[in-house]
C-alpha cells in the first residue's frame, strides 16, 4: 500500500524562550531575526520547499507576534503602497501568502509531547510533519524533503539524526539503530531499534541524535496520551515513540545540510554569520567586512 501524503507540518512554538532573556521578555524567541527572516520562517519555507502547504503553529502566551507575521498587515502594505515602495511591499506580501498557517494553544508548558497532541484535532487521521523553529538547517534538498522521500519508500515514521560528540550526546534524544539499503546506500538511513532521551555520554547506543524534524504518523496521538509524565510534569515526544516502536518499525535518516541550533547563543550568532555569508546582497560585502576584523 503506497504512503498517504505527508500534507501538514506542526511546529511546536510555545516555549518561554529563557535562554534570550532578556531579549525574548517580550518577543517570542521564534520571531528573532537571523540576518532578515524570523527564525520560525525558515522552517517554514523548508516545509513549503518539501510540498507542505498546511502549517499548524502550536502557541503559547505573549506570541501573538508569530500570528501576526504570518497576517496581511493592512497598515504596512497601505503605508508603502502609498510611498511607491513596491518592491517591499512585495516582500511584506510575499510572508503573508507563504501558506496556510493555524493555531492551537499549549496553555502550559507540558513538553514536547504534550505540543504536538495539542495539534491532533488539525491534523486528523493522516502523516504529518513536526518541525522544531529553533533548529535552522541549511541543505541543497530540504531536510523534510529527505525525510518525506524516506517515509514514502518505507511507509513508515522518519526522524533526522546527526552524528554528535560524544560528550554532547546527554543534550539530545539518541537511537539505537542498524544501518539499511536505500537507493543503493547503507550509510544514511536506519531501521530504529530504540530511544533514549538525553543519556549520560558513557550509557548512549550511538552517537545519533535526534535533531528537530520528524515525519510522523497519527497513532503516535494514541501513544503520547498513554505516556507518564516525566520531570516537571513534561510529556516526551521521545517516550511516545519509544511506545509506537513495538507497534510498528520507525525509520531515521542521518541528513544531509547543515544544522544550527538557533534556541542556544552561540549557535544563533552562528547561524547569523554563516547565512549572512550566503545571502545574495549581503554576502560579499559582510565577507568583506569579517576579512578586515582585528580578532587578534
Amino acid at each position: 500500500m503506497s504512503a498517504a501524503k505527508v500534507r501538514k507540518a506542526v511546529f511546536p512554538a510555545a516555549g518561554l524562550g529563557t535562554r534570550f532573556l532578556p531579549a525574548t521578555k517580550a518577543l517570542p524567541k521564534e520571531m528573532l531575526p537571523v540576518v532578515d527572516k524570523p527564525i520560525i520562517q525558515y522552517g517554514v519555507e523548508e516545509a513549503l520547499h518539501s510540498g507542505i502547504r498546511n502549517i499548524v503553529i502550536v502557541t503559547g502566551r505573549g506570541k501573538s507576534a508569530i500570528e501576526d507575521h504570518f497576517d496581511v498587515g493592512f497598515e504596512l502594505e497601505h503605508v508603502l503602497t502609498s510611498r511607491n515602495k513596491a518592491e517591499l511591499l512585495s516582500q511584506a506580501r510575499q510572508v503573508s501568502n507563504l501558506a496556510d498557517v493555524a493555531y492551537i494553544r499549549q496553555k502550559e508548558p507540558l513538553g514536547l509531547g504534550h505540543a504536538v497532541s495539542r495539534a491532533q484535532e488539525l491534523v486528523g487521521q493522516e502523516p504529518f510533519a513536526v518541525v522544531l523553529p529553533d533548529d535552522v538547517i541549511d541543505s541543497a534538498t530540504p531536510c523534510l524533503r529527505q525525510l518525506i522521500d524516506v517515509y514514502e519508500f518505507f511507509n513508515a515514521p522518519v526522524l533526522a539524526v546527526m552524528e554528535v560528540p560524544k560528550e554532547s550526546i546527554s543534550s539530545y534524544g539518541c537511537i539505537d539503530a542498524e544501518s539499511v539499503s536505500y537507493n543503493g546506500s547503507t550509510d544514511h538511513v536506519f531501521r530504529i531499534r530504540d530511544l533514549v532521551e538525553k543519556p549520560k555520554p558513557g550509557e548512549a547506543p550511538s552517537n545519533l541524535a535526534i535533531i528537530g524534524r520528524y515525519i510522523l504518523t497519527p497513532d503516535v496521538f494514541d501513544c503520547i496520551g498513554k505516556v507518564e509524565p516525566g520531570a516537571g510534569g513534561e510529556i516526551q515526544l521521545t517516550d511516545a515513540l519509544r511506545l509506537l516502536l513495538r507497534r510498528r518499525p520507525i525509520y531515521a535518516v542521518k541528513f544531509e545540510g547543515k544544522r544550527y541550533d538557533a534556541g542556544d547563543k552561540l549557535g544563533f550568532l552562528q547561524a547569523t554569520v554563516e547565512l549572512a555569508l550566503k545571502h545574495e546582497a549581503l554576502g560579499g560585502a559582510f565577507r568583506a567586512y569579517l576579512k578586515g576584523l582585528d580578532l587578534g
